[in-house]
């Protein structure tokens, strides 16, 4: 290298300053990370934790970079105590119902003390060990005052197991009408059950949101861990922490760019997907700006850095995406707020009915008192009105499954219901996302099909992606090709070399120009149609004269538009946002009948779009693929994904659709209004049996009819309001959801 080159100078300039600036870490590290509550975002706090409103373990604000499927502690306690709790609830759960069955019911074994010992020992690991989360939680809810799901869990589970715990060891203690043969009924397989269920929607939530930290962690992993340092000595790598503004980095060939910065040196073509969602490199030369984890092509080059760590694009995209998916509310807001009602009002019911028990009941009054204030509590058990929202959602999710609609969690399905309005990416989204040759234009003396074979033949040696569409379309077209000499390729301008004796040129009109070919007038002229319909035009010339136009184009799915008529039907507002040039994005708009369009705007103009939607009272959900649609899938209310996109766009969402058709979000919205609408009839199925039974678990029929409900028949209430809730959501298993 010279003394006196740019690159000398850089790094003199670069050494003075001073080193205490800015690395480039993304993410913050562990020792610095805020730790706040999944389902009060309002605590924050410097440490590790629990919440002190509902006892949730605190998960990091931010993710650090890491292994993006790196396990959740959380997630791996409650996935071990689920799987316990399982293996011990089961044997639980069949000696309790043996009697039940004919071939069994007669045996001695089935009521006797053994079996009752057995069930007890089995359950108490089920309830102080693997529930133990569930009852620390309700606990917690209780002394904050903050009741929500685990308040009401805590208190039928308690209720449940020291009732049976007391029935077992004192029996004594009830009235001789609760007694058969010195013996009071147990409900041990109740309470292990309940713990089981619940235990299993955790899981299932935290796995969700397990998902969702290892989108932002796949993003923080696409910057490469090392740059390459341009020096006076030669090039080294050092890790990308050490990189400051104003550092001087080499880029070769399928290298991801580091940092943000600007070409100083060389040109290449870089695949900027992540950003701009479009599958074509764009071309860059010295000056031009070049982002932080994009790809470069063949070409090698140097940048200066400019953005370092959070402030380069990526930087911003991790933050947004972690915003955004932390301001959305938790699903158990709804139960909560039932709870918030439902509970205070169940304990002041059961105290009352022991207190006027004790005042106004027969002798024994203490056992009167205590059999009505538990058969209260068990008959107000939340298990159907735990089991009201999961049941359809589980239901829900696996119809949407059988349609390739794959919800991550029950919030998408729930705000789902309301969207009004659908924003829509272009590229492999309404696209196929894939160039593909459309048009052969040859001018007047050349034949479409020599055409195509002499420019295929030319571009079979190019890495350009619109070379490869050219290939494909003519070996599509059954065109065999030539070998290429003298093959030589101008970066961002075209390729030539002699093909059969012919002189064959590809690219751009400057290109072909400079090549001292003339006439192109007409030729460009002709290419302005294709523009305007979103196509690309590539320039042939063979032996020094114009030979037509190649038109090359990323096709609309097939699917597209019946799917748009399926979204307008179901009273949808469409809209199309795209990094796409406005030319091609109005042409497709206009093609598909879009009700909006806005064109040429980056990530942070998606998310900006999307925040102002919502801010005008609309309920919005965006449909993407690519990494650059990753902030706006989190901030809408429902993000949803192709299932072609990238990994991060699907992490990031909360629908995503296996086959990459929009006919599917169609499907996902009537399977939304289905299941939500379900939910509400398995409510109000879960309330009427806690509004009939706990007036007649409190004694209320006894002054006038002499009756006393048993907690046997609580327990069996119990039941059957379960089986109604899952009975009704099984029938969306029947529910249709396309045309």
């Amino acid at each position: 290298m010279p003394v006196n080159s740019p690159i000398d100078e850089s790094i003199s300039e670069v050494a003075v300053e001073p080193r205490d600036r800015s690395t480039t870490k993304v993410g913050p590290s562990a020792a610095h990370a805020i730790y706040t509550c999944p389902m009060h975002p309002e605590v924050q706090q410097d440490n590790p934790g629990e919440c002190p409103k509902c006892g949730m373990t605190l998960e990091p604000k931010a993710a650090v970079a890491g292994p993006a499927d790196e396990e959740n502690a959380e997630l791996r306690d409650m996935t071990t105590r689920f799987w316990i709790g399982a293996a011990l609830a089961l044997p639980v759960f069949v000696l309790a119902m043996a009697h039940l069955i004919p071939a069994l019911g007669r045996l001695p074994w089935v009521d006797g003390s053994g079996s009752r010992w057995l069930q007890f020992a089995l359950a108490t690991p089920v309830i102080c060990w693997a529930g133990w989360p569930l009852l620390r939680r309700g606990w917690r809810s209780l002394v904050t005052r903050h009741l929500n799901m685990f308040t009401l869990i805590s208190i039928g589970v308690g209720a449940a197991f020291i009732f049976s715990a007391v029935a077992m060891l004192m029996p004594g203690i009830f009235p001789p009408t609760m007694q058969h043969e010195g013996k009071v009924a147990i409900y041990f397989e109740s309470a292990a059950v309940i713990v089981v269920l619940v235990l299993l929607g955790q899981v299932l939530e935290l796995r969700a949101r397990s998902r969702t930290g290892s989108a932002i962690k796949a993003l923080l992993n696409l910057a490469p861990p090392m740059a390459r340092q341009v020096a006076a000595g030669g090039d080294h790598e050092v890790p990308l922490e050490q990189v400051k503004v104003g550092d001087w980095l080499r880029v070769v060939p399928g290298d991801k760019v580091p940092v943000d910065g600007a070409v100083v040196e060389g040109h290449s073509s870089v695949e900027e997907s992540m950003i701009t969602g479009e599958p074509l490199p764009v071309e860059k030369t010295v000056g031009d700006k070049v982002t932080a984890g994009t790809v470069n092509g063949s070409g090698s080059f140097v940048m200066r850095a400019e953005r370092i760590g959070s402030d380069t694009l990526l930087g911003q995209i991790v933050n947004m995406v972690g915003e955004a998916q932390r301001s959305r509310a938790p699903i158990q807001g709804l139960a909560d707020k039932v709870a918030g009602i439902f509970v205070p009002v169940v304990l002041a019911v059961s105290a009352l009915t022991f207190v006027l028990w004790m005042w106004l009941g027969p002798e024994p009054k203490l056992a009167h008192a205590i059999v009505c204030a538990v058969a209260l509590l068990i008959i107000a058990c939340p298990c159907a009105l735990g089991l009201a929202t999961p049941m359809s959602i589980m239901v829900g999710v696996g119809r949407g499954a059988q349609e390739g609609v794959l919800v991550k969690n029950a919030e998408a399905l729930e705000r789902l219901e309301k969207v009004t309005t659908l924003v829509v990416d272009k590229t492999g989204t309404l696209t196929e996302g894939k160039p593909k040759l459309i048009d052969v234009l040859p001018t007047q003396g050349f034949d479409p099909t020599d055409l195509l074979h002499l420019a295929a033949s030319l571009e079979q040696n190019s890495e350009h992606p619109l070379a490869a569409a050219i290939v494909r379309g003519a070996k599509e077209r059954g065109i065999a090709l030539d070998t290429v000499k003298e093959f030589r390729s101008v970066t961002a301008g075209g390729v030539a070399g002699i093909i059969a004796g012919r002189s064959v040129m590809v690219g751009k009109p400057d290109f072909l120009r400079s090549e001292k070919i003339t006439g192109l007038e007409a030729v460009e002229a002709s290419a302005v149609k294709l523009q305007e319909e979103g196509k690309t035009a590539m320039f042939v010339a063979i032996d020094g004269k114009p030979g037509g136009i190649l038109a090359v184009a990323d096709p609309i799915k097939s699917s597209t538009p019946k799917a748009i008529g399926e979204l307008h039907a179901l009273g949808l507002q469409l809209v199309m946002l795209t990094g796409d040039n406005r030319r091609t994005a109005d042409a497709v708009a206009k093609h598909l009948g879009m009700d909006a369009v806005e064109a040429e705007i980056d990530p942070a103009g998606k998310v900006a779009y999307v925040k102002k939607l919502r801010a005008e009272g609309k309920h919005v959900a965006m449909a993407g693929d690519g990494i650059n649609d990753a902030p706006a899938l989190s901030e809408a209310e429902v993000g949803i994904a192709m299932g072609t996109g990238t990994d991060v766009a699907m992490q990031s969402a909360g629908v995503t659709l296996v086959k990459g058709d929009l006919r599917g979000i169609a499907k996902a919205i009537r399977l939304s209004r289905a299941t939500m609408r379900n939910i509400r009839e398995n409510l109000f199925f879960a309330f009427l049996y806690n509004a009939l039974g706990i007036p007649l678990a409190a004694g209320a029929l006894y002054p006038f009819f002499g009756w006393l409900l048993s907690p046997i028949i609580a327990g069996a209430a119990m039941s059957l309001s379960s089986l109604s809730v899952i009975g009704n959501a099984l029938r969306l298993r029947k529910v249709k959801l396309g045309f």
